[in-house]
């Protein structure tokens, strides 16, 4: 329950800032209705998250301040629900009706949302690439996991990271195996599927 707490309370944060711009901690304190001690520190969770970031204000010949703004990570993250443009966008997708034409352009979605992932995934093995792919949405709130116990390395969708695409069409399974494909850097095949009622998803290499 407190994590939760925490979480909303960094978002409102969050969207604040992404509405008004940067703000000092008085500010924020006003806006929140909280302690300066408790903007603080939410302050200092966001900043170690690279969401939001400070800057040196002065005015005049009082004491400098700093003012709290979002980082471009921050800003990706806020107001970015964009689930009915997806699913427009999506269904016109499934409406091409030549499936050589429709494969090709899901490859080139999938490598242009690898690329997109790409500079905040590193290793050199596939099991360390997998597991800074799962950091990555783990950052963004879709829990995975990496299970390294076998001969190979398999990458767990604990929860899905499109539920509203994936209800509608599986295709975006496929497009989500093409993505993890590249950015693991080693083929993936989609061994289970919360659609098909397993517990989870899996990508094994292939």
């Amino acid at each position: 329950m407190m994590d939760q707490v925490t979480e909303s309370s960094d978002i409102g944060i969050l969207d604040l800032l992404r509405k008004v711009g940067p703000l000092g901690v008085a500010e924020l304190a006003t806006a929140t209705q909280v302690t300066a001690t408790a903007v603080r520190q939410r302050l200092v969770r966001l900043m170690a998250q690279g969401l939001v970031d400070r800057e040196l204000a002065r005015a005049g010949r009082g004491r400098p301040s700093h003012r709290y703004g979002l980082t471009d990570k921050g800003r990706r993250q806020t107001g970015a629900n964009f689930v009915d443009l997806a699913l427009a966008l999506w269904k016109e997708i499934r409406a091409i009706e030549d499936p050589e034409v429709r494969r090709g352009l899901l490859q080139r979605i999938a490598k242009t949302m690898a690329s997109m992932y790409g500079e905040q995934v590193s290793g050199t093995t596939t099991a360390e690439r997998m597991q800074s792919v799962s950091q990555v949405f783990v950052q963004r709130n879709v829990p995975f996991e990496v299970d390294e116990s076998g001969p190979l390395p398999v990458l767990t969708a604990v929860a899905c990271p499109y539920p509203e695409l994936a209800e509608q069409d599986r295709g975006i399974c496929a497009l989500e195996r093409m993505m993890f494909s590249e950015l693991v850097g080693d083929g993936l095949r989609l061994a289970d599927c919360r659609l098909d009622g397993e517990s989870c998803c899996r990508f094994e290499v292939n």
